[in-house]
């Protein structure tokens, strides 16, 4: 008993371990969902406090020499704590509601007002222009940029729409097109004339990727990329102020003061930079070298003031957003869970890498800011937004049940039953109840045990030579059908098999030589044998 119980103990350890594992929790949550959950607030929150930091340093020399601006160096860092403050509240507003009611009951609410706000950017009294495009609608002192806010209900009639498909919900293909083109195509299209290709092109992007996550072919989803790559560069050869940018992409020495001079300016910063760069608030490029420093260019003063290590800090800051995102998207409860909190991760990354890579030289600029980080009211607003879709997302997820839980359910206490027999209670042997006398069980050996000569009566018939040990041998022979059949000294009975698998297989069964004497046939197979 003792060395059952010992070989028990390191099954139950290793039970015990696996089960504390598979139950481990951070603040009462299963790691799986607060983990990813808080590394996603941690990017998101460090990433806002940072770009506030760098709006200042970026912004106070150009809001000092301004006097529309009343000489106040943090001009752009109390509007910027304005449209902080307002974004967190609308985020927080978000996660109260399941997000199935904004991608479901409330999602035609969203998209009437998206629309509405979209087609106020063409109206001559409420839209604003610049920088060639008409994208803002003034109202008072501040900007709106509707297209902002038109990637939130974009994304959400994506997910509604692949969640339906995808899921066996949608009753036709039919329906599901006429959805996809006021959704998703309408919205796109009213942005793509104000114009803004950096926003479509985000968009695109976005959505070809929630295609791929729900289930989508690969090769398809490539083949979309390329041609929808293809279909906006062809776009932006039509106006000459998208086809100067991708010039300037392509040789910005060639307008060193027109053109190229933005991008020469940000090459500049970072050179200046080095690997560490000349501290927070040391850069030269923003006494006003580069301009719009605190906005589509912040990037390049991050890169004057950090270096190349603050760089690809802010860079690993997105990438852990990326994976929080993507795990949150993981446990979601329903597909359409999982596509909004892909498609919200999604667009914030592809927007930061699209506005990198312009700064560097890679590609075109877009004017599309670094979420969280850039100045602007509606960037920072509808990139909170987007985080607090994903959280909400996260909030709601939960373990599903197996087939172990509905049993757990069905267990019961059972109430305390009458027991006679004494058992756990320390009681005196004369005071404890009568127990039924145990039923005896009797043994009957069937051939093959050696019978007693008490038993038996005959003490001559257990020798192997008696007439009787004969008879029986005779009779078991022709039982065995001819198998030879031999009683030991002790009266055990043993069956000859003949002879065992090693001696047939050593025997000789090669093939008879022609030539060869029976002689020789027979010693070899004494030999093998």
């Amino acid at each position: 008993m003792a060395a059952g119980a010992a070989s028990a103990r390191p099954t139950t350890t290793r039970g015990s371990r696996a089960s504390s594992r598979a139950e481990r929790t951070i603040f009462g949550v299963p790691s799986r969902f607060m983990a990813p959950r808080l590394v996603f607030v941690f990017c998101v929150v460090s990433l806002t406090a940072f770009g506030l930091l760098m709006i200042y340093s970026s912004s106070s020399i150009s809001s000092l020499t301004a006097d529309d601006m009343g000489n106040n160096p943090a001009y752009y860092l109390q509007k910027q704590l304005v449209f902080m403050l307002v974004g967190i509240v609308i985020a927080a507003l978000e996660m109260v509601p399941d997000y199935r009611s904004l991608v479901g009951r409330a999602l035609p609410f969203l998209w009437v007002g998206t629309i509405l706000m979209l087609a106020v950017v063409f109206l001559p009294f409420a839209g604003a222009d610049a920088y060639g495009a008409t994208r803002w609608v003034a109202i008072g002192p501040f900007t709106l940029q509707p297209s902002e806010f038109a990637k939130i209900t974009v994304i959400l009639c994506g997910a509604n729409l692949m969640g339906e498909w995808f899921g066996g919900v949608a009753p036709d293909f039919r329906t599901i097109a006429k959805k996809a083109v006021l959704g998703i195509v309408l919205p796109m299209g009213m942005i793509l004339l104000q114009p803004d290709k950096g926003t479509v092109m985000v968009l695109g992007l976005t959505l070809i990727v929630m295609l791929y996550f729900a289930g989508f072919p690969p090769v398809v989803c490539a083949g979309l990329v390329l041609v929808a790559m293809g279909g906006l560069i062809a776009i932006s050869f039509i106006d000459s102020y998208s086809r100067a940018r991708i010039f300037t992409m392509i040789n910005p020495w060639a307008d060193p003061d027109g053109a190229g001079y933005q991008l020469i300016q940000g090459f500049y910063a970072f050179g200046t930079g080095g690997l560490t760069g000349l501290g927070i608030g040391m850069s030269k490029q923003k006494y006003s070298y580069l301009p719009m420093a605190y906005n589509d260019f912040i990037f390049a003063v991050v890169g004057e003031e950090l270096g190349l290590l603050g760089c690809l800090g802010l860079i690993a800051a997105f990438i852990g957003i990326l994976w929080a995102g993507l795990r949150i998207a993981r446990f979601a409860p329903d597909l359409a869970g999982q596509l909004v909190a892909c498609g919200c991760t999604m667009i914030l990354v592809i927007q930061m890498f699209l506005n990198v890579s312009g700064v560097l030289g890679l590609f075109p600029l877009s004017g599309k800011p670094i979420p969280f980080v850039s100045y602007g009211g509606s960037s920072i607003i509808s990139s909170l937004m987007l985080a607090g879709l994903v959280l909400s997302v996260s909030l709601r997820s939960e373990l599903p049940d197996t087939e172990h839980d509905e049993l757990r359910r069905g267990f019961s206490v059972a109430g305390p039953q009458d027991d006679d027999s004494g058992v756990g209670e320390p009681t005196l042997r004369s005071s404890r109840p009568a127990l039924a006398a145990p039923r005896s069980v009797g043994l009957t050996v069937h051939g093959g045990g050696r019978a007693s000569g008490r038993s038996s009566g005959r003490a001559d018939s257990a020798r192997p030579d008696s007439p009787a040990a004969l008879r029986r041998e005779r009779e078991e022979r022709e039982r065995t059908h001819g198998a030879r059949v031999t009683t030991d000294s002790n009266g055990r009975r043993r069956i000859d098999l003949g002879p065992s698998a090693g001696e047939r297989l050593r025997r000789d069964s090669s093939p008879n030589v022609r030539g060869s004497s029976a002689r020789s046939d027979r010693r070899s197979d004494r030999r093998g044998r």
